[in-house]
């Protein structure tokens, strides 16, 4: 099963990581990434400039387009993992062993669904599942 961690921080846990060493957040983070290959279950991980952003609001017709990410920091998640493990528990395993930075910091765990729980006679299901064995995704 494939599930996403997705690390999220208050204006107090933002406000804490623009104090901290940066060496040593890189080195933790490298520490537990690291981890993660070593034990097979790491299947990407990212971070997400907090700035660098587009939102798309489908509340209207035509959608409206603003720059940036959400405003509220509550809203706004800074990077995520995608793992391939056994089980839920699993995933929250490893969330548990992730890097601390202290209080403002949170993880969302997300179980990401697979092509096999959608309609299989569906044409655009089975379109995409072609180019996912094509391209070495199944």
């Amino acid at each position: 099963m494939k599930f996403m961690l997705i690390w999220r921080a208050t204006d107090e846990g933002n406000a804490a990581m623009m104090g901290a060493d940066f060496e040593k957040v890189l080195e933790n983070v490298g520490r537990y990434n690291d981890e993660m290959i070593r034990a097979g279950v790491l299947v990407a991980a990212e971070g997400l400039d907090p700035e660098e952003g587009v939102v798309v609001d489908f509340s209207s017709e035509p959608p409206v387009v603003t720059d940036g990410p959400y405003g509220e920091t509550k809203e706004l998640f800074g990077g995520f993992y995608i793992l391939n493990v056994a089980s839920r528990e699993e995933a929250v395993e490893w969330a548990r062993r992730a890097p601390s930075f202290g209080p403002g910091f949170k993880t969302e765990i997300r179980r990401v669904t697979t092509i096999d729980e959608f309609p299989q006679d569906n044409e655009w299901i089975q379109k995409e599942r072609a180019w996912r064995e094509a391209t070495g995704q199944l």
